[in-house]
Parts: C-alpha cells; sequence; structure tokens
C-alpha cells in the first residue's frame, strides 16, 4: 500500500511542471506587442503600409512583410496558402517571430508532450504488470516450495504413524491383522 502510495506521488511529481507550463505558458517580450483588439470597424486592409504591430493587434488580421501589407487571416484554411504570403514572411498575432516558426515550435512542443505522455504511461503500465520471465520462474519456485514442503509434511506423518504403532505394538494396543481376536485372547 504505501509503495502504491510512493509511486502516485512520484507521477504526481513529474506531471505538475506539465500542468504548470500549460497552465501558465512562460510569457516574454510579448506584453508591449499583444494588447486588446481594436474595434471590429477597422477592416484589415487599413493597416496595409502601417506596422506590422499595428495589424496583429486585431487577430483576424495576417501581416506579410514582403510587401507590407495586412490582410484577412484565410480562415477556412489553417495555414495560409503561399499565394497570399510565404509563411516565413507572415506574421500573426505576434510580430517577432514568422509563421513558420510558430507551426515549428507548435509541433516541437506537441510532440514533446505526446512523447512525454506516451514515456509516462509505458513507465506505469511496466511498473503496474508483473515481469514476464521473472513471474513465471517465480511462480515456478512457489510450486516446488510448496510440493517439497506437501512431501516433508506426508514424511513425518509418516514417521508419527509407524513411531506411535510401534508405542501401541509394545503396549498391546495395536491389533494385529492376522488375528482379529487377538484382543478378546487376552481377556
Amino acid at each position: 500500500m504505501a509503495v502504491l502510495w510512493w509511486q502516485q506521488q512520484r507521477l504526481w511529481a513529474l506531471s505538475l511542471p506539465c500542468f504548470f507550463l500549460i497552465w501558465y505558458p512562460p510569457v516574454t517580450g510579448m506584453e508591449s506587442t499583444v494588447s486588446p483588439s481594436p474595434t471590429p470597424a477597422m477592416p484589415c486592409a487599413a493597416f496595409t503600409q502601417k506596422t506590422c504591430e499595428e495589424c496583429v493587434k486585431n487577430t483576424k488580421c495576417l501581416w506579410c512583410s514582403k510587401n507590407s501589407t495586412c490582410m484577412d487571416y484565410p480562415v477556412r484554411k489553417l495555414i495560409p496558402p503561399s499565394s497570399l504570403c510565404k509563411l516565413t514572411e507572415a506574421h500573426w498575432a505576434i510580430c517577432w517571430v514568422n509563421f513558420e516558426a510558430v507551426i515549428i515550435s507548435i509541433g516541437v512542443v506537441a510532440g514533446f508532450l505526446l512523447l512525454l505522455i506516451v514515456c509516462c504511461c509505458c513507465y506505469c503500465c511496466h511498473r503496474r504488470r508483473p515481469r514476464g520471465r521473472l513471474a513465471e520462474e517465480e511462480e515456478e519456485r512457489f510450486i516446488k516450495d510448496r510440493e517439497e514442503k506437501r512431501m516433508q509434511s506426508l514424511q513425518r506423518k509418516h514417521e508419527r504413524k509407524v513411531k506411535h504403532d510401534e508405542i501401541r505394538k509394545k503396549y498391546g494396543l495395536l491389533q494385529d491383522s492376522d488375528h482379529p481376536y487377538s484382543r478378546y485372547e487376552n481377556e
């Protein structure tokens, strides 16, 4: 019971930093660039030939640094097509990282978290499952020990019976199978 509790505590200690990173992502340098979105009356095209920061304040806008244009983000497609703007020149929500780097970093973080979850699951399953060959050997050893103890018990029982029969024979309490009426002759 104490071992199970200890394993649960270790698992909790391993997962605590992951939960912390999920709920409180590190924010460095984003405080000044992320602000409330402007009034919805301004279309994204109005920010063309202005700065990237003004364009990406509205999360519906996509900034292309090649020709300094601000356009509506293509919502129907997850990744904007290269006909609009190349991924290395597109900026969305933040100006200091291009869209390609955002996609790569999200993929790396998601892959790392997935790998971490798989490793934790494999570790937990491996710790709970008895070792295959060792468990079989241990079971065979247990059966062999049990059989030896049973044989020793039968041997001791036989030795006691022989000893008791000798005592009965010495005092005439043992009935002889050759003479079923021998008990009555002594009386």
